[in-house]
């Protein structure tokens, strides 16, 4: 923009021309400008003289001040509108500046004066490039600097929002507003603010990066404080007072009381119990306080509401007593038990061991949950102390009370495996009514080294009442008394000396484990384990073994592989020894008979001699053919001696006669009609598989079994 001084001057400068020649002489052109000198120089104009030349360029070197680029001047408004403020700084054409460079002085107005920085002194369209931001930046360095040392108060525009706080322009420098210093009170709305000129406190800069953060909170923070110790002369204890509720945690209620804040602790704002503040006030919400304490010091209040109303203990009523029964809501739930509110403010423990008859309940939250309606039994009431215990189980009868009744000795029950120990098994037969079986009551057969091995956590198994003890609420329970003892039929069948096949189970370093027939197991030492060809024996081996020790109370068979085929080898060595014997003393009677007639030498001593090498001979030959009659006489004496018996018995229509048919098997069979061996011969195929139908314990191949042996 021209500006208007240069105007002027040119206006009044006197015009200079001289009359212009005609270009062609037959033409004659009346104008105006006829002194108009054609002849002039190619700009258009009279060549100065260096008088004039020199005039011409005082007049404008005094017209113009002098401008450097990348400087800060001073200038003056002279018009404003929306969009720019045009500011003359004495050039020869006035600058613009945006509008929005002035924010920060909302009250600018023409005639003011402002610096600005010289930004381009002519672009490519003449104009004069100038910025009020860069003039600011250019001194707003050293400006912050000097506020923050001195603890000034300097006046910024809050120009956006960002993330955690506000973004404040000072002196034209960016700072940044956190949103915890925008109030003493949590701000939930930033926008609020944006557009805004507030006055800050400038807290921390940080000159490498060039940072600056600012303070609102500081300002009003310093008028509380003066608010703070004239608040705390006039509080007391036990006073009420008026607040408002400022913010809210999980812990308690922040309350400003005009200046300075106090703490309700949520254990304070109701006699009842209450997991969070929302429960019952609001923020920005206006309530009466007490003053429970404060320290001058630290400048704390504790407040509490629920103590301006009566406390619930006081008015608990008449008719709860012990023995009467109260509803109430479970608020919380510990390992040790649960508390139930009957009334707000209220509350009674039921212990974990009053919840249930059954001993197994170890956890109160299996049994209850937060916020469920219960009905309990006051065991106990303390209405100084502010205490009752409650119980639950009392609201139904002691399963105990005639239990020797309902559960007599060898009585037949199923129950619900609820826990298994090293030492045996619990099984629940009704709620509050457990037993234990032992780990020796749930087998005849096996050696069960812990419950797992037979059954599983949930399970039914059916027991029988070993024994009773009502007094310590104890139940003995048994499960192999279901079926008969089989060792009193074993003892008949695994007898001394006698050789059973048996499957090795299981080997360690003592010895294996035997499965026998009838599902029996039997141990073998190592050192009965050794084979005749001194391999090395190995599981699931089918082998043969002799019965060397069997103990029906400590129910257990010791075998032994070795035995046998040892037995067999002293045997040979016994004959062979006694053959030996026989032929020397056979020997020593006839050298005695000769030395008895040595006198004599005739032809009959000749004869002598002749015998006696024949008696040598007989002797060595007896000695060969007795070894394999000592391999066969090696046999085990059971085979020898049980035969005979089993054949007098299956003649006399015994069954217990049978190989491995004892008294429990005779009377399974008796039940289905078969009462002596003959019977048993004379089963037909159709005869058997209805028999295994109706007795899952009686197996085809069994029968099969003693239908042959009484055959044969």
């Amino acid at each position: 923009m021209i500006n208007e001084e240069n105007i002027q001057q040119t206006e009044e400068a006197p015009v200079v021309s001289t009359p212009a020649k005609a270009k062609k002489a037959d033409v004659q052109v009346v104008s105006a400008h006829d002194d108009f000198d054609w002849d002039a120089d190619d700009a258009g104009f009279q060549t100065y003289s260096a008088t004039e030349r020199q005039a011409l360029a005082s007049a404008y070197t005094n017209t113009f001040n002098p401008i450097t680029e990348k400087q800060v001047v001073k200038g003056k408004v002279v018009a404003i509108n929306d969009k720019d403020v045009v500011v003359n700084i004495g050039f020869k054409s006035d600058g613009m500046v945006p509008r929005q460079e002035f924010r920060d002085v909302p009250e600018l107005a023409v005639g003011d004066d402002v610096e600005v920085f010289i930004d381009i002194a002519e672009d490519r369209m003449g104009q004069l490039i100038l910025s009020r931001r860069k003039a600011l930046q250019e001194t707003a360095w050293d400006k912050i600097v000097e506020a923050h040392e001195s603890d000034a108060i300097v006046t910024g525009f809050v120009r956006s929002r960002t993330k955690g706080g506000l973004v404040v322009d000072v002196f034209g420098f960016d700072t940044f507003l956190p949103g915890s210093q925008i109030d003493t009170k949590p701000v939930r709305d930033y926008d609020q603010y944006v557009g805004k000129n507030m006055d800050f406190k400038i807290v921390k800069i940080n000159d490498v990066y060039k940072n600056v953060v600012v303070s609102h909170k500081a300002l009003i923070e310093d008028d509380i404080e003066a608010q703070k110790s004239e608040i705390l002369s006039k509080l007391e204890k036990g006073q009420v007072i008026e607040g408002v509720v400022k913010n809210m945690t999980t812990f308690g209620v922040f309350v400003d009381l005009g200046g300075i804040d106090g703490l309700l602790h949520i254990t304070d704002i109701s006699w009842g119990r209450i997991n969070h503040p929302e429960e019952v006030l609001k923020l920005d919400e206006k309530i009466q306080v007490v003053i429970l304490d404060y320290d001058d010091t630290k400048k704390r209040i504790s407040l509490g509401l629920k103590q301006l109303t009566s406390h619930p203990w006081d008015n608990l009523a008449i008719d709860i007593s012990e023995g009467s029964k109260v509803k109430g809501r479970v608020v919380s739930v510990a390992d040790y038990g649960a508390f139930v509110e009957i009334t707000p403010g209220v509350e009674g423990l039921v212990h974990v061991s009053e919840m249930s008859w059954s001993s197994h309940l170890r956890n109160p939250s299996e049994y209850l949950q937060v916020g469920e309606e219960i009905e309990a039994v006051v065991i106990s009431l303390d209405r100084n102390e502010h205490k009752m215990s409650l119980g639950i189980k009392q609201l139904t009868q002691d399963p105990w009370v005639d239990i020797a009744a309902r559960y007599p000795i060898d009585s037949k029950h199923t129950g619900l495996v609820k826990n298994l120990t090293s030492y045996g098994l619990f099984l629940e037969l009704e709620e509050g009514i457990d037993g234990l079986v032992h780990v020796s009551d749930l087998s005849w057969n096996k050696k069960i080294k812990h419950p797992s091995e037979f059954t599983k956590k949930g399970e039914k198994m059916e027991v029988v009442v070993l024994e009773v003890d009502e007094e310590n609420r104890r139940l003995s329970l048994g499960h192999k008394q279901l079926e008969e003892n089989p060792w009193e039929t074993f003892e008949s069948i695994f007898t001394i000396g006698s050789v059973h096949q048996g499957t090795l189970t299981s080997i360690n370093d003592k010895g294996a484990t035997v499965q026998m027939q009838y599902g029996v197991e039997a141990f073998a030492p190592t050192r009965h384990l050794k084979k005749e060809d001194n391999s090395a024996a190995k599981e699931d081996e089918v082998m043969d073994f002799e019965i060397i020790e069997f103990s029906k109370d400590a129910k257990r068979i010791i075998v032994s592989h070795t035995n046998l085929w040892k037995g067999a080898e002293r045997e040979r060595v016994k004959a062979d020894k006694d053959g030996k014997d026989k032929a020397r003393r056979s020997a020593s009677k006839a050298v005695k008979k000769i030395n008895q007639t040595q006198e004599r030498s005739t032809m009959g001593e000749l004869d002598a001699l002749a015998e006696l090498r024949a008696q040598f001979e007989k002797a060595e030959r007896s000695a060969a053919a007795a070894a394999p009659k000592a391999e066969k006489a090696a046999a085990p004496k059971a085979e020898k001696v049980a035969p005979a018996k089993e054949q007098a018995s299956v003649e006399q229509g015994d069954l217990k006669s049978l190989s491995g048919l004892g008294p429990a098997m005779e009377k399974r069979l008796k039940e289905q009609g078969v009462n002596s061996v003959a019977d048993l011969t004379a089963l037909d195929e159709a005869k058997i598989a209805s028999i295994v139908e109706a007795d899952a314990k009686i197996s085809a191949d069994a029968l099969n079994k003693w239908i042959a042996e009484a055959k044969g």
